[in-house]
């Protein structure tokens, strides 16, 4: 049982960061870029959270469910920035 917690407290603490990050990013590309230059950055804050990522995983140092734990961070940050590029993309459109 105490196994099971641990594991849902360590995918959370190592998910939820990047996600945020990503968002956080977003927000910024969101707002200092102009035309599509967000095209531009948005790949790259992609980038810093797959480092992100592994840096949070390295500092577990728990092998168990490192799969996981990084394919849930990867996917929820590419969620992220993929509907940010699709707000971004509407944005621009309207103006």
């Amino acid at each position: 049982m105490e196994s099971t917690e641990r594991r849902t407290r360590l995918r959370l603490a190592t998910t939820i960061p990047v996600w945020f990050a990503a968002l956080v990013g977003a927000v910024i590309v969101g707002l200092t870029t102009s035309g599509d230059r967000y095209l531009v950055w948005l790949p790259l804050v992609l980038g810093l959270t797959i480092l992100l990522t592994f840096c949070l995983q390295l500092a577990t140092r728990e092998k168990d469910g490192l799969v996981d734990r990084t394919m849930l961070s990867l996917t929820g940050s590419l969620v992220v920035l993929g509907v940010a590029t699709g707000v971004l993309a509407l944005l621009g459109l309207s103006a």
